[in-house]
């Protein structure tokens, strides 16, 4: 059997994207593209530079496994500091200059054994494989408020951020209450006029303080990695056993110990009573995404500061409508609505075996083999594609697991043994079956309305522990493929 030297286009350079291409050049393979709509590289935090963006996972953990950073200024990073640490290292790795950017894939098609894509540009392309590369957090989800296009004051989704508008001594209202918001309010508040927090649903808030790396501290990294290396496997367990599994055990003595945490939080930093029963959910922690912040109550309860609970009747021109029939001036209006989270390669057309439209395939929902694969799309493999543990873990760390995962099965073509690897329609339904008995357990069925949960209300994330990613991870079942 004579090897294979494969083509392979990587759609997307953000954090997965750049990690593929490293990976692929560390394999020999160096025949690929890496397209990118946007001009810059980065994703998510390309896309996101509002106020006070940070990483709720440890900088150290947030990291590539083969490029670590002794430099990071703060336990947890900005997200500026992210962006240019994956510039730097797209730079340092040298796949930056094999990105297309400004040029979006429009459409992907497998006939003859390739991938024929298209993009905006009219480039058409041949690959052997095609490496979803295309992120969760970056189609934003705008609100659906009667009157949204009549605001004559400054109005932007936390996502595109305008940075031409001054918010000093504005009058300010930001609608949402995730992480987004909570990380908004926190970093303006001292400057702005005022500040209208629009709650529609209380979060549980984890307080969580943000020191930073002393030179003494960055210095030991720089003069021994093996320390850095050993701290990172170490926050890696820690994140593990302490959130990450906890989460999908609903009755854990460390999801109690959480719930504690974030009721403890409240309860003390929250003086007054009334504001505090606004601000405290009807549900359990982390049942949606936790929000992690040092001092968004803190800054909640400034003079300046406002909790809007009462339900918006419509946006007016000069600002917010609520249903007791009070207009809450503005001017500037912030949507921190969060994100179509079930997008993935679309609205990208893709079309796989026999010409089946993955619009069609994912008509109820998206789905993925192990969400990595999908039946009847073969040598297309998906980086933190549907059902993966998007809210859990590092996405680094995911992504670098599915990549070794993903290799294993391009090897199959390499070797000449096979020419199409894709998914079974029976295997993803028994992934499907089992993922869904699964998150019966998990805290995130336990009575809220989040963005993990699907159509169905069950939770669209990774159900089990970080130790049977792992393990799923480690060695492709051969039995659950189409191999041709």
């Amino acid at each position: 059997m004579k090897e294979r030297v494969p083509r392979f286009a990587i759609i997307g350079a953000g954090m997965s994207g750049i990690m593929a291409a490293i990976k692929l050049r560390d394999a020999g393979l160096t025949d690929f593209t890496i397209y990118e709509k946007a001009e810059r590289l980065g994703g998510t935090w390309r896309e996101n530079t509002y106020p006070g963006i940070a990483c709720d996972v440890p900088s150290h953990l947030y990291s590539y496994s083969f490029a670590p950073n002794p430099d990071w200024s703060h336990h947890f990073a900005g997200g500026a500091e992210i962006q240019a640490y994956f510039e730097d290292v797209a730079r340092e790795f040298e796949v930056d200059h094999l990105i297309r950017f400004g040029d979006e894939v429009m459409r992907c098609e497998f006939t003859a054994e390739r991938w024929q894509l298209e993009t905006r540009s009219g480039r058409r392309d041949e690959a052997d494989f095609v490496i979803g590369a295309t992120g969760v957090l970056h189609h934003p989800r705008f609100p659906d408020i009667a009157g949204l296009d009549d605001f004559e004051g400054d109005l932007f989704h936390s996502a595109r951020w305008n940075h031409d508008v001054s918010l000093d001594g504005k009058r300010v209202g930001v609608i949402g209450t995730g992480s987004s918001a909570v990380q908004i309010v926190s970093d303006v508040i001292d400057r702005v006029g005022s500040l209208s927090l629009f709650q529609r649903t209380a979060q549980w808030i984890m307080h969580q303080d943000n020191p930073a790396y002393t030179a003494e501290e960055r210095a030991q990294f720089h003069q021994d990695p093996e320390h850095m290396s050993q701290l990172r496997a170490q926050i890696s367990q820690l994140f593990a056993d302490n959130f990450a599994n906890a989460i999908v055990d609903a009755d854990s003595p460390q999801m109690k110990l959480i719930e504690e945490l974030c009721r403890n939080n409240l309860e003390t930093k929250v003086v007054d009573p009334a504001l505090r029963a606004r601000l405290r959910p009807d549900y359990r922690a982390a049942c949606k995404r936790l929000v992690v912040s040092p001092d968004f109550y803190e800054a909640i309860q400034k003079p300046n500061a406002k909790l809007v609970t009462e339900s918006m009747e419509g946006i007016e021109p000069h600002g917010i409508r609520t249903k007791d029939g009070q207009l809450h001036e503005l001017d500037v209006l912030v949507l921190a609505t969060g994100f179509r989270v079930d997008r993935f390669l679309r609205p990208m057309e893709v079309i796989g075996r026999g010409g089946l439209r993955l619009e069609t395939a994912w008509a109820e929902r998206p789905a993925a083999y192990l969400a990595v694969s999908i039946p009847e799309f073969p040598n297309l493999f998906l980086l933190n594609g549907p059902n993966g543990p998007v809210g859990n873990f590092s996405l680094i760390e995911v992504a670098e697991l599915q990549f070794a995962y993903i290799m294993q099965l391009v090897d199959l073509v390499r070797s000449g043994r096979h020419t199409e690897v894709s998914a079974s329609t029976e295997a993803l339904k028994r992934f499907d079956a089992s993922r869904v008995e699964a998150a019966k357990t998990t805290v995130w069925t336990t009575g809220c309305n989040s963005w993990y949960l699907d159509d169905r209300g069950v939770p669209a994330a990774w159900p089990w522990t970080f130790t049977k990613f792992r393990e799923a991870m480690a060695e492709p079942d051969l039995e659950a493929y189409d191999l041709r």
